[in-house]
């Protein structure tokens, strides 16, 4: 086989290997979806159990940064807290490392089942569950088929009179063989596939375990830039847990380097064959980060977040372009356009405000607090400002469809006023005292104010909507989720309650922080809930106490308490 020919085989059995992966990913996220968000929101409450998570998670997908990714976008929405995404981000890291190793066992027999139950199961149904568990299990079986393939295309490298030149250059030149495994890892955007390819080129002798080490380690910092890279475009709350990962898995596969130079390890402690080395290595490399980086989680995420919170994310002068154009206060409905638009922009406001506020429960970092603090002035302005376009409307005399739909913007904007003051004023005072006296929550009260976060952010984006849209249906789930925020939070307390009866020190000394939160918490949620009154009053849908619910809905719960 000529030197081309190989590198055509080598390079379509490497091509096949990625599309095997994204193939397991992508039917693990269909068949899972909006589910495996709540279960996410509900486990991370422990660095024990996110790390485990994550660890799952890594292993379902085939892929740390596809965990990587979901888990900083859940961080980015306030869904789940950073450091726990982070401790998940890492916890993914060594659950790939044991893909790794799953996939280099004797499975020879796994891939033609797999592929043959994965085909007959796909073309064989139409629901969606049972077409993506045998998407999964062909790109299980094309996986397997393409690690054999790489076996075979590499064979004639052992025989290459080049090779050993590259080899032993990358041998004697650690650093160079370090960066080049890095970039290669990154150009591939799959760890797994990278370590796969390297454990297969060892075992059959064409990479040394010396090498093999070093390059595993390379892999290992490439595979975190994916995530970074590939979130680069998000907000500064999503792409803060990739670059924490970076830091930690980046910077100690930097420091393993260095210690391999200067102390070489010999490869027989891990194990006897070079492949079994490289990736006895690569799961001890995993192992050992997940648990050093374990105290380090929560700081590394705060200097992230900081980094990438630059002042011109926040203008310090508040400056934001007014929509309040003075010209068309004659058109009613044109002047009606521009205060909804400049209510959007409170929405924006409140909405990051909400985002990054339970983040500092767990990190007081100062020029957060400040940023949030100007949006509230932000706030506070613009409302200002409505009042008076709206006023000068009024002095204009227009009809009454206008008037009341002045009478709802404005009632929206002080809403959002009041639930940006009670966000900057309260809650930054209890993460300030929180910091001050040096308190912690216990695990389970920790969660539920998680929790209780999460359906508020989730609550907020429904009220947004009713602003602009004021739809019926989205307002009735709006009022609906007021409820469902209500049990939680009565349960929540009950549980809170139950602790202290059985004498938890933690719950004990945070006891007045953790209710003053859940009652913060709650009374934002009742003033954005206020948003849906008015559409559902306009379709006969409220009396003065309660929401009359059509057959329709009635029959698919009680009537909701307002």
């Amino acid at each position: 086989m000529s030197g081309a020919t190989m590198l055509v085989h080598l390079g379509g059995a490497v091509a096949l290997l990625l599309y095997a992966a994204r193939m397991v990913r992508t039917g693990v996220e269909r068949a899972s979806g909006p589910l495996l968000r709540r279960i996410l929101r509900q486990t991370l409450s422990s660095p024990a159990s996110a790390a485990f998570v994550g660890l799952l998670l890594a292993i379902a997908f085939q892929s740390a940064t596809a965990v990587n990714l979901l888990l900083a976008s859940l961080a980015g929405n306030g869904l789940i807290a950073g450091a726990a995404a982070l401790t998940g981000a890492l916890g993914a890291d060594l659950g790939s490392a044991l893909v790794v190793r799953l996939l280099t066992l004797d499975l020879s027999l796994v891939m033609p089942l797999a592929l043959m139950a994965g085909t007959t199961i796909f073309l064989s149904t139409e629901r969606k569950v049972w077409r993506q568990a045998g998407r999964i299990l062909i790109g299980v079986g094309l996986l397997l088929l393409s690690l054999q393939l790489i076996g075979q295309a590499s064979e004639p490298l052992r025989e290459s009179s080049f090779l050993p030149l590259v080899i032993g250059f990358l041998a004697d030149d650690s650093v160079t063989a370090f960066l080049v495994a890095a970039i290669f890892a990154w150009l591939f955007h799959s760890s797994v596939a990278f370590i796969l390819l390297i454990v297969a080129l060892a075992a059959r002798g064409v990479v040394p375990a010396e090498l093999g080490l070093v390059l595993m380690l390379g892999g290992n910092l490439g595979g975190a830039l994916i995530a970074v890279m590939l979130s680069r475009g998000a907000e500064p709350g999503v792409r803060a847990v990739p670059l924490a990962n970076l830091a930690l898995r980046g910077g100690a596969a930097v420091l393993a380097l260095a210690a391999l130079v200067a102390y070489p390890l010999p490869p027989s402690l891990l194990g006897t064959a070079a492949a079994g080395q490289v990736l006895n290595g690569h799961i001890a490399f995993n192992l050992a980060v997940v648990v050093l980086s374990l105290p380090l989680v929560r700081p590394a995420h705060a200097f992230a977040l900081r980094t990438l919170l630059k002042p011109s994310d926040l203008p310090a002068d508040l400056g934001r372009g007014s929509a309040l154009d003075e010209s068309v206060l004659g058109s009613p409905s044109l002047a009606l356009a521009n205060v909804t638009r400049e209510v959007v922009g409170i929405c924006r406001d409140v909405e990051t405000m909400l985002g990054n506020v339970l983040d500092l429960y767990d990190n007081p970092d100062q020029s957060l607090m400040d940023a949030v603090s100007r949006l509230d002035d932000r706030i506070d302005t613009s409302h200002r400002e409505i009042k008076l376009y709206l006023a000068r409307m009024a002095s204009l005399d227009p009809d009454a469809e206008a008037t009341t739909r002045m009478q709802e913007l404005l009632a929206a904007c002080i809403a959002l006023e009041q639930a940006g003051d009670v966000a900057s004023g309260n809650l930054l005072a209890h993460a300030k005292r929180r910091h001050d006296r040096g308190l912690s929550f216990s695990p389970e009260g920790w969660q539920e104010l998680v929790d209780l976060h999460a359906l508020l952010v989730a609550d907020a984006r429904l009220a947004f909507n009713v602003i602009v849209s004021r739809d019926r249906d989205t307002a009735l789930a709006l009022v609906r989720a007021k409820e469902q925020f209500r049990e939680a939070e009565r349960q929540a307390t009950a549980r809170h309650f139950g602790r202290l009866r059985d004498q938890s020190v933690r719950s004990i000394e945070t006891s007045s922080l953790h209710l003053d939160t859940i009652r913060d918490l709650k009374q934002i949620n009742s003033l954005l809930a206020t948003l849906a009154y008015p559409v559902l009053e306009e379709q006969g849908l409220l009396s003065s106490s309660r929401l009359r619910l059509p057959a329709a809905t009635t029959a698919q719960g009680l009537p909701l308490s307002l």
